[in-house]
């Protein structure tokens, strides 16, 4: 993984997730960080794998002619964790997916955590690409009591990106705390901000006109640091237009805390998907989670991730336990 992927970005945390888990169940595994592709011959000199999981898009493809000759024996797979919409904003990726692709035969193949993606790649003529989903450490579910205020938190966590769809989010929270009677404190990640700068100024416009509701800004925070901020949240947000896992998402069933996502997240609960554009739907669902959470219905989403984990361990494990 690049250095500039901070130790608490989403990126970091799924490659943590799965390397625990590998090691958990008898595969060995290390998760380094590195400045950048040049150090990457010096990590697996060191450590000596048998394989190599470059997280993201950032290895530039010809590198792999000189990494291949230097360590001939290594299996090498660059994972991607992004569907074709997001992927519209990063200038090389066809380009060096296509270029990926002719690699195989230096020990080069590109991993995705969604079949959906894996099945475009298919479609387009990447073959040489296989399964590598998301983990979560899903057995670890808290159970939250709920905190007694005259205020209903809300939480739409995550980088501030177009794609992330926060604006109409906010403006459904607004929506949802007028409908209830209830203020609204409306809570964002404003320290990661990823061609993301109009739709944040645009919600800070949004509530500084807001006489009854509120906006809280967060700065980027560690894993288990924001595992106690989701906690003393009422709701979550995650209606985003794309998605391969979202782990915002499962921060929050880890929290037992309801939250409404979008039909991109795959292993949400149908019950608590709204359509993206559609601020009454959301709304709408917004009124269930709320209502039901009570009777702790949002469990029905810590089983659908637990379900989903299971199916990843099992992948991951077959991929690499027999090596």
């Amino acid at each position: 993984m690049p250095y500039e992927e901070v130790f608490s970005s989403g990126l970091y945390n799924s490659a943590l997730f799965v390397c625990d888990m590998l090691n958990e169940y008898g595969v060995e595994a290390k998760l380094v960080q590195v400045n950048d592709n040049n150090d990457i011959d010096r990590e697996v000199h060191n450590y000596k794998p048998t394989d190599v999981i470059i997280e993201a898009l950032w290895v530039v493809p010809e590198k792999f002619d000189i990494l291949h000759k230097l360590h001939p024996t290594v299996r090498w797979y660059i994972r991607l964790h992004s569907e074709i919409p997001f992927l519209s904003s990063e200038t090389i990726a066809m380009d060096w997916i296509y270029k990926y692709e002719t690699l195989v035969h230096n020990n080069v193949t590109i991993g995705v955590n969604s079949k959906k993606m894996l099945q475009d790649l298919h479609k387009i003529g990447v073959y040489n690409s296989i399964y590598m989903p998301n983990y979560y450490p899903a057995d670890k579910i808290a159970d939250i009591i709920p905190l007694k205020k005259d205020h209903i938190d809300i939480g739409c966590f995550g980088a501030v990106r177009p794609m992330k769809n926060q604006l109409i989010q906010a403006v459904a929270a607004i929506e949802f705390g007028n409908s209830v009677n209830k203020e609204i404190h409306f809570h964002i990640n404003s320290g990661r901000v990823e061609r993301g700068e109009s739709a944040l100024n645009n919600i800070r416009s949004l509530f500084a006109n807001q006489k009854l509701h509120k906006l809280v800004e967060h700065g980027w925070l560690g894993h288990d640091l924001f595992l106690l901020v989701v906690a003393q949240m009422d709701l979550g947000l995650q209606v985003s237009f794309n998605e391969t896992f979202n782990i915002v998402a499962a921060d929050f069933v880890s929290q037992n805390i309801p939250l409404v996502g979008s039909h991109e997240i795959p292993w949400l609960n149908n019950f608590y998907k709204a359509e993206e554009t559609n601020t009454t739907d959301i709304v709408a669902k917004l009124k269930f989670a709320n209502n039901v959470k009570k009777y702790n219905f949002q469990k029905l989403n810590k089983k659908n991730l637990i379900e989903l984990c299971d199916q990843a361990r099992f992948i991951w494990c077959g991929y690499f336990k027999k090596h």
